[in-house]
């Protein structure tokens, strides 16, 4: 599991699917930071890893400060699902 800071807003949500240092991951959390007191563009907060650590993620099984952090621009992020279908009755 990694932190990706994303500068800007390529437009996914929780479970996107983004391709990252040639590999697919998910966004396992995306924290939208930015938009009430600075900076100049929103920034996402994500938490992303494989599908095979989502179990870890959410038993909590990880120390939050303690993830590799990237800083990446929305522009680099190739985005191959945007988040899960969201269900309406």
């Amino acid at each position: 599991m990694k932190r990706l800071i994303i500068h800007g807003d390529p437009g996914i949500r929780k479970n996107a699917i983004i391709e990252h240092d040639g590999a697919e991951v998910v966004c396992f959390s995306v924290t939208r930071q930015g938009d009430w007191h600075g900076p100049d563009e929103p920034q996402l907060w994500c938490v992303i890893g494989g599908e095979d650590e989502r179990d870890d993620f959410e038993a909590r099984n990880y120390v939050p400060h303690w993830l590799d952090t990237e800083v990446v621009d929305a522009e680099t992020v190739e985005v191959i699902k945007h988040a899960d279908e969201v269900a309406v009755s």
